[in-house]
């Protein structure tokens, strides 16, 4: 192997910086998950609200980073400690103070993204841990490859500090990445709850053509064939009627001229969801067999706006 061999070395720190760096911000978006979760906000504002899709992101990360970066890592000082790459190679100083620039960019990321929230009206609890989390994760970063590129005696030695931090690291990383799977929904719950909003979607697109048909007849259909097979208004597809799961028609029920009934089988329960759906609201269900009363308006009547009421 040749000695100061750039290319080899540069890919070596290149990779676990890019490794890194996923790392890092992937236990802070834990980190700051938590505590959007465990720490109840009444404004529940965007940037404070707990977000399960940012979590899963952040697992998956450290899953594919992790291992990454301490193979390489694991290279490098492997590498040194043979002499195989010499403490003064140019390579060695300009891609750990690369390292160290990167982990103070990230560091003012988090600063910025944390500051703001708070502006934007975040708790002060949450503002204060979110900013030692982020000086923590970055600081540690960079006091840790500030030693590493200032240490006298490498070659030959066996140094404790490095020891230390790959191991306290990683047992940290471990933590976090074992403490997400307790906030973050499992993959088939994720599953069912993408099923049942494709279920409500159905059922919006269902009352969206009974009322369209109920203009046109003053009467609701009879059954939901009418409104696939249909010639006029507002015509559904096969698989709209159809659920997607059991591929059953939903089930149908005429009231009255003006009223229906529409009844499906959920997989799991919305009642606390808080999605921006537009339709998730209208269709509030538990898991099981919920059924809706709907009640058909004619779409080409006026509606007139609830008004004002002045109290003297």
């Amino acid at each position: 192997m040749a000695k100061h061999d750039s290319a080899k070395y540069a890919f070596f720190y290149l990779l676990s910086l890019v490794a890194l760096v996923f790392v890092a911000i992937s236990v802070g978006m834990i980190v700051f998950q938590i505590i959007n979760k465990e720490i109840v906000d009444v404004l529940n504002n965007y940037s404070g609200s707990y977000s399960d899709d940012v979590m899963k992101f952040a697992i998956s990360a450290i899953i594919v980073s992790a291992p990454i970066y301490y193979l390489t890592s694991r290279q490098i000082y492997k590498s040194l400690y043979k002499g195989t790459l010499d403490k003064d190679a140019a390579v060695r100083k300009w891609l750990t103070y690369l390292i160290l620039l990167v982990a103070v960019i990230v560091m003012i990321g988090f600063l910025i993204a944390t500051i703001n929230s708070f502006l934007y009206g975040d708790l002060t609890t949450k503002f204060i841990l979110k900013t030692l989390t982020a000086l923590i994760i970055s600081g540690s970063v960079f006091s840790f490859y500030l030693y590493d590129i200032r240490r006298e005696e490498v070659a030959g030695k066996k140094d404790k500090v490095i020891s230390y931090f790959a191991w306290v690291s990683l047992f940290l990383i471990l933590i976090a990445f074992v403490a997400s799977w307790f906030f973050v929904e499992s993959p088939q719950d994720t599953r069912n709850r993408k099923i049942d909003r494709e279920i409500t979607s159905d059922l919006y697109q269902i009352n969206a053509a009974v009322l369209d048909y109920y203009t046109l007849n003053e009467e609701v259909p009879v059954d939901l064939d009418v409104l696939v097979n249909g010639d006029s208004g507002y015509r559904l597809s096969q698989e709209t009627i159809t659920h997607p799961v059991n591929k059953e028609e939903y089930s149908y029920e005429v009231v009255d001229d003006d009223q229906y009934k529409i009844c499906a089988e959920f997989l799991t329960s919305n009642i606390d969801d808080d999605s921006n759906i537009y339709y998730s609201s209208d269709y509030k269900h538990d898991k099981g067999y919920e059924c809706f009363n709907q009640k058909a308006a004619n779409l080409n009547e006026k509606v007139i706006p609830p008004q004002p009421v002045r109290i003297d």
